[in-house]
């Protein structure tokens, strides 16, 4: 298992796949924060960068600054469940930066999308945790659409870190089904 301090390998290619597989993940609850702040763009912006980039897009400011604007759209929506679903949108477009370092703390950039979107999706529901657990769920979906850059990197990485909530526990969760 690698240590905090060692680089890792990481591709191109890889971050291409892990951006696209954060995209898909945020834009499934991409409709929960457009229904409280339909005019904000923000987030959809944050998440088309992410897809543009995982289709061969360059690695630009524009990209890192539509992670920015995502994550301040989510201090500014009032529905907690529209917070968490601008955050997916941030963490996606943010997934082009990770960096090439085994820290536990990349676990997170690799899959906060799909953490904050199975927590968006579950306060919209009322926290019906059967909502994230289901095989409808963000979290199901994401287990079974990782592509092999994402278990590949997750692999040259230690586990997910402890703490962070309720999100944490789902990037925890995640982090081991897709590492058995």
């Amino acid at each position: 298992m690698p240590t905090e301090s060692d680089k890792i390998e990481l591709s191109e290619h890889e971050l291409r796949e892990i951006a696209g597989y954060a995209a898909d993940c945020a834009r499934r609850v991409l409709p929960i924060f457009e229904q409280n702040l339909p005019t904000d763009t923000r987030p959809r912006d944050a998440i088309d960068a992410a897809h543009a980039f995982a289709g061969g897009g360059r690695r630009t400011g524009a990209l890192r600054q539509s992670a920015w604007a995502a994550y301040r759209a989510a201090r500014e929506v009032a529905s907690p469940a529209a917070v968490d679903a601008a955050r997916a949108a941030s963490h996606a477009a943010a997934a082009a930066y990770l960096h090439p370092k085994a820290s536990a703390h990349q676990v997170k950039h690799i899959l906060g999308a799909a953490a904050h979107a199975a927590r968006a999706e579950e306060l919209a529901s009322g926290e019906d945790r059967r909502v994230t657990a289901g095989t409808a769920g963000t979290l199901e979906w994401a287990r079974h659409h990782a592509p092999a850059a994402v278990t590949a990197v997750l692999g040259r990485l230690p586990a997910a870190p402890s703490g962070g909530g309720r999100v944490g526990e789902f990037i925890r969760d995640l982090d081991a089904a897709l590492r058995a």
